[in-house]
């Protein structure tokens, strides 16, 4: 895809079409395209919400699977749950569970 056609997408997901923002989220998600994931998800876009939680899993990011966590995913949570057992870090399991 073009720049001038994801131009075109994000002209349309903005003024409401609900079909180009799907398309725009998937897009996305294949590129590895945080930002753009971020900013969907930013607005209350569920999808792109999950379609960065798996992002971040797939990264190994973190600090986003904490921020999308502090920001209410569950999945997110659930993530750097496993990767705090995983690691064993003590720290970051109590900061799970105190939040």
């Amino acid at each position: 895809m073009s720049d001038d056609d994801l131009i075109e997408l994000r002209r349309r997901a903005d003024a409401g079409d609900r079909d180009a923002l799907d398309q725009l989220i998937e897009l996305a998600g294949e590129r590895g395209d945080v930002a753009e994931l971020r900013h969907w998800s930013d607005t209350g876009n569920t999808t792109a919400t999950d379609e960065l939680v798996q992002l971040a899993g797939e990264l190994g990011d973190l600090s986003e699977l904490r921020r999308l966590a502090e920001r209410g995913s569950s999945d997110a949570a659930d993530l750097l749950d496993e990767a705090a057992a995983t690691q064993q870090d003590s720290d970051e399991l109590r900061r799970l569970r105190d939040r």
